[in-house]
């Protein structure tokens, strides 16, 4: 009777657990139904940074944020180009996202407890791990931040690197003089003319800005880092299936690497492999696009569209680009790195 009882109440209890899961997954999205009823994607991006969001020869925007918002169209249109970029600077981005004028912020975005619980908004996930760093011209003669006593310093309006760079400088006992700029570029004009003897900022930026100088081997990046800066997706509070949507797009990127899934083989391998993980992820089997409320083929339609994490990462900022940032941390964790997809079952 007791073990009757015992298995009546624990079929009770699963029941209820279904129940509110199937409740929970008919939640409408307010963002969602908006971006499929206006029929493309308002990405908030950077108003111009090498690696991150620049905008090429022909005026189209490239860096690893760009295709992270058009991976993300792929993920709901299956159509990379249905996504309209909005730059902004870092005094502007929040205030946007939190109006309303973009659906989601991919914009080398500090992810910080402040930011997250009291803007009225939400991190999502970790895709990018960064720390603050300075720029200085290569014959300056400076060889540590420390040495850099009354230096004026670029910096960037809206950012955690303001208050980075007032804390080292203040805990060292050692004065030095801001010079505070709305956008990146204003601020490297500034450096370049003179203006300013060191730029004060994440260290891929830095790497991103010195690409872009007329000579790039006049200036060097101090190897000292003062921060964690870990970049994460920003979206509004109060849509959890936006959320569950950016933030497992976002792993199933970094997935696709880990299982060595990329653009150039993402075809055969969901017609021929056999392994559970792979064909989940791919949409043989539906249940995590179904879980989104997006097509099965979600994840494959992405890594289609833009490649795997690693892809993705050398397209824009590897040995090969201008850029030509090591990814130190942004390795996977496999790789003495700090990128890990959480398991996707």
């Amino acid at each position: 009777m007791m073990r009757r009882g015992l298995a009546a109440a624990a079929a009770a209890f699963c029941a209820t657990i279904a129940g509110a899961a199937v409740a929970q997954t008919n939640i409408p999205s307010p963002t969602l139904d908006a971006v499929r009823a206006r029929g493309n994607l308002n990405c908030g991006i950077h108003t111009g940074v090498a690696g991150f969001a620049l905008p090429d020869s022909r005026g189209e925007w490239q860096g690893m944020d760009v295709d992270l918002c058009r991976g993300l169209a792929a993920a709901i249109f299956n159509d990379p180009s249905k996504v309209r970029f909005i730059p902004l600077s870092s005094s502007t981005r929040f205030t946007a996202l939190g109006s309303g004028e973009i659906d989601v912020l991919f914009r080398t975005s500090t992810q910080t407890m402040l930011r997250d619980t009291t803007l009225g908004l939400r991190h999502v996930t970790t895709y990018f791990f960064d720390g603050h760093g300075f720029m200085v011209r290569a014959n300056a003669g400076v060889t540590r931040v420390r040495d850099m006593a009354d230096a004026t310093i670029c910096l960037i309006q809206g950012t955690t690197n303001e208050q980075v760079t007032a804390d080292y400088f203040r805990s060292v006992n050692v004065r030095f003089q801001p010079v505070v700029f709305e956008r990146t570029d204003q601020a490297q004009a500034a450096l370049v003319a003179g203006r300013c003897d060191s730029f004060g900022t994440d260290a891929s930026q830095l790497a991103g800005v010195r690409s872009s100088m007329p000579n790039p081997r006049e200036w060097t990046i101090l190897p000292e880092r003062f921060s964690k800066e870990p970049y994460g997706a920003y979206i509004r509070r109060g849509d959890d299936n936006w959320y569950d949507i950016v933030r497992w797009y976002t792993t199933a990127v970094i997935e696709a690497e880990e299982q060595g899934i990329t653009r150039a083989n993402a075809e055969e391998m969901r017609r021929t492999s056999t392994n559970p993980n792979t064909r989940r992820l791919l949409g043989v089997t539906p249940e995590l696009g179904q879980s989104l409320k997006l097509d099965p083929a979600w994840a494959y339609n992405v890594i289609r569209a833009i490649g795997n994490y690693g892809e993705l990462y050398e397209r824009t900022m590897g040995e090969n680009t201008p850029v030509a940032l090591p990814r130190g941390p942004n390795n996977l964790h496999t790789n003495g790195g700090l990128i890990y997809a959480l398991p996707m079952r």
